[in-house]
């Protein structure tokens, strides 16, 4: 079964209605994003700033600085990098209980082309002080993280892709922040995925095992605060490690998995996302094979570093 991270978002938004301190924000995209979910049951406390999306996190702070839990969201394009300043300056910096919730990530948006492929989100919202960076694996996940995001206190930024892709998580599954969770265990090498790229990740473990090498599958949702000790558990068994998302291989996963190793136990790694590049319009799955987000491309990744292991 497939599903859109974003309408498992407006479900869950709906469900946070009850909750009287939960407001919405969003920027003229209530239906792309499906906040329109919640501004369908309530009403009162969803405001629809329009295309002013610096206001929109000025207001979300004023609201937060005022006791509310605040859902903010867009376009991950417009919703980290148009009000940025805003965010480092008016939620980062004074802790504000606001959530700032982006559709429309990574290659996989397809056809609107590279101005709207959100590819170094994660980065920039990882480098923000007090900021948690949240990317869930599938529709299942996203649903629960939102849940989760409405009962942590504190900024927080959650990735969520366009298009429909497979359920892999368990629905009802509860989504623990800062957790990575285990898929498949392996010994040989370990594969570490987020978002739409887990999947990639097991399907990777799949087609290694009919070549007789054992992958290990780390769903590793939360990108900050890392969870250091399940990647230095994995790697200590396996010596090797893939890193795969759907984001520029700067700053993102990759880098944040590499700095973890470079300071406890440096490690050989290939990080699998998108080369320092825009994107481009085409076909969603026709984007991910070029530009190298694919099952066959971990597999590459993971025997090259097989065959480094064992020279």
């Amino acid at each position: 079964m497939k599903a859109a991270q974003r309408k498992y978002y407006g479900k869950a938004l709906a469900k946070l209605a009850e909750r009287k301190d939960v407001v919405v924000l969003d920027a003229d995209l209530g239906d792309s994003t499906r906040t329109s979910d919640f501004a369908s049951v309530a009403k009162e406390r969803f405001i629809q700033i329009g295309i002013a999306e610096q206001n929109m996190i000025g207001v979300a702070a004023g609201l937060a600085a005022a006791g509310k839990t605040v859902f903010a969201s867009t376009f991950a394009v417009f919703a980290t990098g148009r009000c940025w300043e805003q965010i480092r300056q008016a939620v980062a910096y004074p802790k504000l209980n606001v959530k700032i919730v982006a559709t429309h990530c990574g290659i996989s948006v397809g056809g609107d082309g590279a101005s709207h492929q959100a590819l170094e989100d994660m980065a920039i919202m990882r480098a923000l002080p007090n900021m948690t960076v949240i990317s869930p694996a599938d529709a299942n996940e996203t649903y629960e993280a939102t849940m989760a995001l409405a009962d942590y206190n504190g900024p927080c930024y959650m990735r969520m892709g366009r298009a429909d892709f497979p359920l892999i998580t368990e629905e009802g599954t509860k989504f623990e922040i800062g957790k990575a969770k285990i898929l498949r265990e392996g010994k040989d090498i370990t594969l570490i995925g987020t978002g739409q790229m887990v999947m990639s990740c097991l399907d990777a473990a799949e087609l290694l095992a009919e070549k007789g090498i054992s992958a290990e599958v780390i769903n590793m949702s939360t990108i900050k605060p890392l969870d250091v000790d399940a990647v230095i558990t994995s790697i200590s068994k396996t010596k090797c490690v893939v890193t795969a998302e759907e984001h520029s291989i700067i700053g993102g996963l990759g880098s944040a998995v590499a700095e973890c190793l470079s300071e406890n136990r440096p490690t050989p790694q290939i990080r699998v996302g998108v080369k320092d590049s825009f994107g481009e319009s085409g076909d969603p799955s026709e984007l991910m094979k070029k530009y190298g987000l694919t099952a066959d491309d971990v597999v590459k990744a993971a025997e090259e570093l097989i065959g480094r292991k064992t020279k």
